[in-house]
């Protein structure tokens, strides 16, 4: 049903309009609810079950609605709105309890989660209110409209009222029998998961959602007071999200506990498990053992069943499709893709988001990017509900879906904030995807994106990702997998930039020496952590043994991959840097200084590995004290560099301070010093201050300042 509906009302009442078609049923957690068919049992009364102790946060969204009822005032509608756990309901019932006990209002509670319910709650509100049993046995029959009937004993009402209608997540409902109004006679309040506005013409809306870190923690030491510390309970709180539910689910788990008690880091500890959604539920029994609304892991199952049945089905793949992701901000740019058509049609992706985005399943967020964010819970929930004959198709999807986000070949260059983005969404892949296959293509892309950030200078995420990447891949693909070996090469390549030496020396050498016995000393996974080790090898001051590692991996890579390729070009450039000036200039009969000049015309003069060797070769020149050629070749990386990546990218900085060696060698030592005190600022700024390439800088900085040359 798509069309308006036209509605009629009485005396004040206004109606509200809207229109679509779907639909979900939420549940709150704090009771059964009521059988309708025969109307409820009161409308004096919330049906809610078991009320909250005490309601943690709320206060502004609480002293809105508190203004509206204590003022006398009639004629608006409130809608709070969220997802499914948050607790809606609970903040209605505390303003039901404090208008009807403070404020001497008429409290009337109804239930509008299906039709009966909703039409035999209003009709008990009008014979509340005053209408006979005739007029409301023409209502159940048809013979007079129902709304009406209720409108005009709202109007009519001597006293000041506050309507809650609880769980209206068919808002087609209200639309079609005209039953939301407003009268000056009382407040009208509505909970919801639906947030999109045009189900809410004229109302105003509230967002309800998750609790901040030292409210969700309250909860948790309200319900289970002697489980933990108040910082266990925040701990906890958070791997919950903050969502009510969880927090109340986990609470009754743990007061329940007779023969076994558990502790808060007991309970912590097994939300690591695979079973966590389980775990979690096992805190309802206490509360309502029999109804599903109450368990997380099946909840929101409720409004996958409502999508299928309203003929949404790319709604539910595009929900499953997210819940292989993480809870963190997921750009949007990653489901506008073709590949998305592994699960549901590209055209379709638009139409399931806003399904999505209306049932407060996911929200947009602006991180600077625009992305689109889901609870942590309910990812889990959703993916472990997925039937498996579903997975090998979304995991597939989610893994070409990453793998089109990050370049083939990462090459060096500025900060990215995309890369961060998708760091969470990377690693949860590895988490969620169980087949080797999907498994192994996961790890790859994360792989990549780990060189990603390297490139762009963000050391300590390219580290992170890399490490934990290999850690989660490695439980069902084995320690000695290739692509394994590769995310550990690229950790400790990762360990040298971020000053770890002594570290990225024994992971190097140990992934070396596997990746030796498996694959051969030629193969490029070998080389690569060979390259790695020589520049480790290198800065610890063992330089013999840099050396020799470093010509063997050119000589393999020369095979492998040819002589021009830019792997093995970068490896010769390293040559310059290793060797002493008076071999680096003999080198290859004198070849090697003329190597910027060979990667120009190969790969072209703005290449990272042309940049690269200018530097490279600046150095040689400094060595050999041709100062006037090597502050040629410093000015063509600055500038390329600079331009491209900005004046803090490393190979900038460096080649900033090889120009104060030469300006302190002409004896500018003034111009040195402030070059090098802006090159030390950067550095501390961006690497901090006890990383060896700032000590070195401080280091040169004071030998200038003393009176030295370096």
């Amino acid at each position: 049903m798509t069309g308006d509906m036209d509605g009629h009302a009485e005396d004040r009442g206004r109606v509200y309009q809207a229109s679509g078609d779907q639909h979900i049923s939420e549940h709150h957690h704090y009771g059964d609810e009521a059988n309708t068919s025969l109307g409820p049992d009161s409308v004096r009364r919330p049906a809610v079950g078991r009320p909250p102790a005490v309601l943690r946060d709320r206060f502004e969204v609480l002293e809105r609605l508190r203004a509206s009822v204590r003022a006398g005032r009639g004629g608006q509608v409130y809608v709070l709105y969220g997802m499914g756990g948050c607790g809606k309901t609970a903040v209605a019932y505390t303003l039901f309890q404090q208008a009807v006990g403070a404020y001497g209002r008429v409290g009337l509670w109804v239930s509008a989660a299906d039709r009966a319910s909703l039409r035999a709650g209003m009709l008990a509100v009008a014979a509340d209110r005053g209408a006979d049993d005739g007029e409301l046995l023409a209502a159940r029959n048809g013979l007079r409209p129902a709304a009406d009937l209720v409108w005009q004993y709202l109007d009519r009402s001597a006293e000041p009222w506050l309507l809650v209608l609880d769980n209206a997540d068919h808002p087609e409902i209200l639309r079609d029998g005209s039953w939301l109004r407003t009268s000056r006679g009382g407040t009208v309040v509505v909970t919801t998961r639906r947030s999109a506005p045009r189900w809410w013409p004229g109302a105003e809306l509230q967002h309800i959602g998750v609790l901040p870190r030292d409210d969700a923690a309250r909860v948790l030491c309200d319900l289970a007071p002697h489980s933990g510390t108040r910082e266990q309970a925040a701990e906890i709180a958070e791997r919950l999200g903050r969502l009510p539910l969880a927090l109340t689910l986990a609470g009754g788990f743990l007061s329940q506990q007779v023969l076994d008690p558990w502790t808060m880091e007991t309970y912590g500890r097994h939300l690591d498990d695979e079973e966590r959604v389980g775990l979690i539920d096992q805190g309802a029994d206490a509360l309502s053992e029999e109804d599903p609304r109450h368990l997380v892991g099946l909840t929101w199952q409720l409004t996958l069943d409502a999508f299928e049945a309203r003929g949404l089905p790319e709604a539910t793949a595009l929900l499953r499709l997210l819940s292989r992701f993480a809870p963190e901000p997921l750009p949007l740019s990653l489901l506008n893709r073709a590949e998305i058509s592994g699960v549901l049609p590209r055209a379709r992706c638009e139409t399931a988001l806003r399904a999505l985005l209306d049932q407060s399943l996911t929200e947009l967020v602006d991180v600077g990017e625009r992305c689109a964010q889901s609870h942590g819970v309910l990812l889990d929930s959703v993916a472990t509900a997925t039937p498996p004959d579903r997975l090998p198709a979304l995991d597939a999807t989610a893994v070409r879906l990453l793998d089109r986000a990050v370049a083939v070949v990462p090459d060096a260059g500025p900060y990215d904030p995309l890369l961060g983005l998708l760091v969470p969404h990377g690693l949860a892949l590895l988490r969620r995807v169980h087949d080797p296959r999907p498994l192994a293509d996961a790890l790859a892309v994360v792989t990549r994106l780990s060189v990603a950030l390297h490139r762009t200078g963000e050391y300590l995420s390219a580290w992170e990702t890399a490490r934990t990447a290999a850690d989660l891949a490695e439980r069902r693909l084995g320690e000695e997998h290739r692509l394994v070996l590769a995310a550990r090469s690229r950790a400790g390549r990762a360990l040298f930039r971020l000053g770890r030496y002594d570290e990225a020396e024994e992971l190097l050498e140990r992934v070396r020496a596997v990746q030796e016995q498996r694959f051969g000393t030629d193969d490029p996974d070998t080389l690569d952590s060979g390259h790695g080790l020589q520049l480790v090898l290198g800065n610890l001051g063992s330089r013999d043994a840099a050396v020799a590692r470093l010509r063997a991996t050119i000589a393999g890579r020369s095979r492998a991959l040819g002589p021009t390729h830019p792997l093995t070009l970068r490896s010769r450039s390293s040559l310059l840097v290793l060797l002493p000036a008076a071999e680096a200039a003999a080198e290859d009969h004198g070849g090697l200084l003329a190597l910027p000049s060979e990667c120009a015309r190969h790969l072209g003069p703005d290449h990272t590995v042309t940049l690269g060797a200018h530097h490279n070769h600046a150095w040689a020149l400094y060595q050999l004290g041709r100062l006037d050629e090597a502050d040629e070749e410093i000015g063509l990386v600055t500038e390329g560099y600079g331009r491209r990546f900005g004046p803090d990218y490393p190979i900038a900085l460096a080649a900033r301070q090889l120009h104060a060696r030469t300006q302190a060698a002409r004896g500018h030592v003034d111009t040195a010093i402030e070059v090098m005190t802006d090159v030390l600022a950067r550095r501390e700024r961006g690497l901090g201050p006890d990383h060896p390439f700032t000590v070195a800088s401080r280091a040169l900085l004071r030998e200038f300042t003393s009176g030295g040359e370096a």
